[in-house]
């Protein structure tokens, strides 16, 4: 799998002092480019553990898939709520998938989620 910043989504979390992906990245290895989005320095240093992808207040953070097990084009999106993360696969031919995994610990302060929870 490797990460895919969509530079027509990505608004550098707006005035954030510093973006989600940013400071939620575990390896520290998302910065912010000149032109004000986000982006990884070495997919090859990437965990994978999608951090950046949970967190990203806009969905422009994605997982690619690789081709040897899905269709040209699949990706997946995640979307940190309160009390869950909703995946949404998206599949090469145009359909959508989601899928809700509940989120064990929700008191962490300093990780803002999204208030749409249901």
């Amino acid at each position: 799998m490797s990460i895919f910043v969509n530079e027509d989504i990505c608004n550098g979390c707006g005035t954030a002092e510093e973006p989600f992906c940013v400071m939620t990245c575990p390896g520290d290895l998302m910065f912010m480019k000149d032109n004000g989005k986000a982006d990884i320095c070495t997919l090859a240093d990437c965990w994978d553990c999608a951090v950046c992808v949970k967190y990203c207040p806009v969905g422009a953070i994605e997982l690619r898939l690789p081709r040897e097990i899905s269709q040209a084009g699949t990706s997946l999106v995640a979307r940190a709520m309160k009390s869950k993360t909703r995946w949404t696969l998206s599949l090469g031919e145009g359909g959508t998938e989601q899928l809700d995994i509940p989120i064990q610990d929700t008191n962490d302060p300093d990780i803002k989620v999204t208030e749409a929870d249901e």
